[in-house]
């Protein structure tokens, strides 16, 4: 069953005109619910340009974002708070309305919210743009091979929390597009540009001929710490995963490798955290924190 609502006389949070698609649903048989059926594929959902969006605060940030949405779940008796957003919306996004019980039936879990959006991947970031558009002192990061999504999408949440102008994703790196990703960066990665690097150590060589200074997140004991490396001028920080840390090719890369300092008996932190460790240092000798 499908509704279209309209509004001669739109109420204040419409501009001129209130017009979205509602459906009720019992089940996710339907072929345009398959992404919602299939959530937790999120490397088929990548393939097909989209991304599943799951809790209340995600799927508010993503109906306030410029990501083109393409559907929307919800409990039908949540569905006049999220009115105003999905109003705002110009591409008429599909509004399925359930009853909480059977969300509960995605995942089992009965604190379950039971609040999901599906959107679609923007197209990358172009890092030419990126470098035209953005303010100096420049601050970018880049991810080597940091292939847990979780931890991925806490390195987005920090990025966006300090000031970071673009996010550089390596060849071997996941995608801050997976679901785990988007709901770890609590939806941070919408106001995030992503840049994809098919060759990342390359993509750190024309940034430094673009006197953009980067800089390896690297335990290296003969190396800098971290507070006598310099982040005053335009830079790029590189992380690896806590596995191998950054691979020989993008390391040689950089124009120094810098380490936090850590008593012997703990070798590394989890990427997420030692992101915002650089990132705040970064901040407070640009004047920031």
């Amino acid at each position: 069953m499908r509704f279209i609502f309209s509004f001669a006389n739109p109420p204040r949070h419409a501009k001129l005109l209130e017009m979205f698609r509602l459906e009720k649903i019992s089940s996710f048989d339907q072929p345009e619910l398959a992404p919602y059926r299939t959530m937790r594929r999120s490397a088929e959902h990548e393939q097909l340009g989209i991304f599943v969006a799951e809790s209340e605060k995600v799927v508010r940030r993503l109906l306030a974002s410029r990501f083109t949405v393409v559907s929307v779940v919800l409990p039908a008796e949540r569905l006049e708070e999220f009115r105003p957003l999905l109003a705002a919306r110009t591409e008429e996004p599909v509004v399925y309305l359930a009853d909480r019980k059977f969300l509960e039936t995605l995942t089992g879990i009965s604190l379950f919210q039971g609040i999901l959006a599906i959107g679609k991947i923007p197209p990358p970031a172009a890092l030419g743009e990126i470098l035209a558009q953005s303010p100096g002192p420049k601050l970018l990061v880049a991810v080597d091979a940091v292939c847990k999504a979780e931890n991925l999408g806490a390195l987005v949440r920090n990025c966006v929390a300090f000031g970071v102008q673009a996010l550089l994703v390596g060849e071997t790196s996941s995608s801050p597009f997976l679901r785990r990703a988007v709901r770890n960066s609590m939806g941070a990665i919408f106001q995030l540009p992503v840049v994809e690097s098919k060759n990342l150590a390359q993509t750190l060589r024309e940034l430094r001929a673009r006197g953009i200074r980067c800089v390896a997140a690297h335990p290296r004991p003969d190396k800098k710490i971290l507070s006598q490396a310099d982040f005053t001028g335009d830079c790029c920080v590189v992380f690896g995963n806590e596995g191998d840390g950054i691979s020989p090719a993008v390391l040689a890369s950089c124009d120094e490798a810098v380490a936090i300092p850590m008593p012997a008996e703990v070798d590394s932190l989890n990427v997420g955290a030692a992101a915002a460790v650089f990132l705040y240092e970064a901040n407070r000798q640009r004047g920031r924190a």
